[in-house]
């Protein structure tokens, strides 16, 4: 393995391919790169570090010094976007319609209610009906140019900054080189380039709770993968366990949904949303993921 010390990821050759590796948005980031020369595996993932951190730093709501902060800073007052910002709040806004209010970034406030530990909840009912006046997409001015909350709202783009990053990475590594790649952040993937003739990439899905536990594998070549579940986090209610997946109607975590929901789609964001979408979806996840003729792997 080699490790460049000014150079915030390790790379190392493993077999046809290879493998950088970093944290970024709170998840390990693995890039595969089938290339011969190691000068351009290190400036591959030299670009696709600089665009995940680029990406965390602009909409990461834990800082205080990017647009989501001024957006939820606000107190009601308009805030002007730029291009890619208000692409992606178009999209939350399609999201939010297609699921028919169950997918909405503004639901965010309500983890103050809910602690996701693994220990017993003991949810305050009055903080969730007060956090809930502030959450609804419905209620959100945008235009494409300018966003208005009202005072104490905010937008939370945890539930597609991942996914949308790792579009972002696949795309600008394979327009810089035309080379396979294979963009694994957090077990959110891509893989672009797929050469005619070569083996596809073999992705293993993991029993939730068992690392390394495999309950089925997908032969994935030009295409993506998402997976949302509660294996991580989660709370226990009245003794029945509670993923850390809200209902952004009623406040609460919906029940009776899969452990895990992994889905295959053209591009990451589209199957994560519709891996969430599905959990959203309780004991009608299999229901709702056949209707929408997608492959899939859920995990009861």
């Amino acid at each position: 393995m080699t490790f460049d010390v000014a150079q915030p990821f390790s790379l190392e050759r493993r077999a046809q391919h290879w493998a950088a590796e970093f944290t970024a948005m709170a998840s390990p980031c693995e890039v595969l790169i089938e290339c011969e020369l190691e000068s351009e595996a290190r400036e591959l993932a030299s670009l696709a570090f600089a665009e995940a951190m680029r990406i965390e730093r602009k909409f990461s709501r834990y800082r205080d010094d990017n647009v989501i902060f001024k957006i939820n800073n606000a107190h009601g007052e308009p805030i002007s976007v730029d291009e890619e910002t208000s692409k992606l709040l178009n999209y939350a806004a399609e999201s939010f319609h297609l699921s028919e209010g169950l997918f909405d970034i503004t639901s965010g406030l309500l983890r103050k209610a809910w602690k996701f530990d693994g220990q017993p909840a003991n949810p305050d009912k009055e903080l969730i009906k007060k956090l809930l006046n502030r959450v609804g997409w419905e209620k959100v001015r945008f235009d494409g140019k300018q966003i208005r909350m009202r005072h104490g709202m905010e937008i939370d783009l945890g539930g597609l900054g991942k996914e949308y990053a790792v579009d972002r990475v696949a795309d600008t590594l394979f327009r810089n080189r035309q080379v396979p790649v294979m963009v694994n952040f957090g077990g959110d993937l891509r893989t672009i380039g797929h050469r005619a003739g070569s083996a596809p990439w073999t992705i293993g899905i993991e029993k939730p709770d068992e690392e390394n536990y495999s309950v089925g594998e997908i032969q994935l070549t030009d295409g993506a993968i998402a997976t949302s579940g509660d294996a991580r986090r989660f709370c226990t209610y009245k003794g029945k366990r509670l993923g850390h997946i809200l209902n952004p109607r009623t406040g609460w975590p919906v029940t009776n949904m899969p452990r895990s929901v992994t889905v295959i789609a053209e591009y990451c964001m589209a199957a994560g949303f519709l891996a969430t979408l599905a959990m959203l979806s309780g004991k009608g996840a299999e229901k709702f993921l056949d209707e929408q003729e997608v492959k899939y792997h859920c995990v009861r």
